[in-house]
Formats: structure tokens, sequence, C-alpha cells
């Protein structure tokens, strides 16, 4: 059931959406999820969609190599951050950014759009701010759900982001420009 209606207060209008589970209704399949961390002063937040490998093989497979990918499902997967970033030699200038991947079998790119957000089957290479190389590393275990992390770095400056899906962990150093 789906209402929705307007509520006043002190001069201000909100719309209000209230949405209630029909029956027969499915949650969603990659349920949505937010990454945040402090490095060095700057907090930084990863909102992605995080679809499951339920038996499947996804990198070469249910994602292609060779063609940029959203790291996520539904909505594109952001990286928020309020200061100004390094991944790896990029400028990330604070603010939203769209984040995509071009995965090989050998090695993966990042790349940074400047649009703050979109969905996730609808890149725009146009806005791309720029790519880096990402390292690539295959795991022990494999990692039933996508899943993002920020880390710092435990004895110097900076930290990495990282993406683990599959047997499959990418990531990209990170320096907070001062």
């Amino acid at each position: 059931m789906h209402r929705s209606g307007f509520v006043a207060g002190a001069g201000a209008v909100a719309f209000v959406v209230a949405t209630t589970a029909v029956s027969g209704q499915q949650t969603r399949l990659s349920p949505h999820e937010r990454v945040s961390g402090a490095v060095d002063g700057a907090t930084l937040t990863i909102t992605y969609g995080r679809p499951s490998m339920r038996g499947r093989t996804i990198f070469g497979a249910l994602v292609p190599y060779g063609r940029v990918w959203c790291p996520g499902a539904d909505e594109a997967t952001t990286l928020e951050s309020d200061k100004p970033l390094r991944l790896g030699s990029l400028a990330v200038p604070p603010g939203p950014h769209t984040i995509w991947m071009l995965p090989t079998a050998d090695a993966w790119t990042l790349v940074v759009s400047k649009e703050s957000s979109g969905f996730h089957t609808r890149y725009n290479e146009h806005a791309d701010l720029g790519r880096i190389a990402l390292t690539k590393r295959t795991l022990d275990t494999a990692v039933e759900q996508l899943t993002f992390s920020i880390a710092k770095n435990p004895s110097a400056a900076g930290g990495t982001i990282a993406m683990t899906w599959e047997r499959t962990e990418a990531s990209a150093p990170l320096t907070v420009v001062q």
C-alpha cells in the first residue's frame, strides 16, 4: 500500500510518503548499504546495492570483462567525501561522485564520474572525472555479497577503499588533500 500527502507546519510544507509492504511484494534482492569511515579528518561514505553470488559465477560471466560496470545494484554506487581526495593519482573534489569499474581478467580500473547519482546500468563516459588502476588480488575464501570498505592506514597518512566479491578484492589508495 502506498499513501502520500502534504504535512504543513511552522510555515513550511513537506511532502511525506509512507510505504507499507503489500502481500506478495518482495524486498530488494540486493539490499542497500552505506559504509562510512574517517581518514585524516575527512568523512567518506560509499552507498551501494549489495548483490549476492547466489551460486553464480560473477567476474567474466555475470560481470563481463572489458566493459565498464557499476559495482552494485539498482542506483549507481556513490563515493562521497567532505574533503578533497586523491585516489591513486586522481584528484577528486568533495561531494558525491558515482564510481564504476572496468574489470579485465588481469587488471582492473576505477572510474570516478562527475555525476552525483544515476542508475547502475547507465554509464556516461562523457562525465568521467578520471580513471586509476586498482590493485587486484585473489581471495582464498569467496565473499557471497558485494562489500565495500574504507580503512585508514594504521601507521601512516591516508587509507584505502576496497571492494570484495566472489574471490576478488579490488582496492585503491587514498589520501586526503589538506
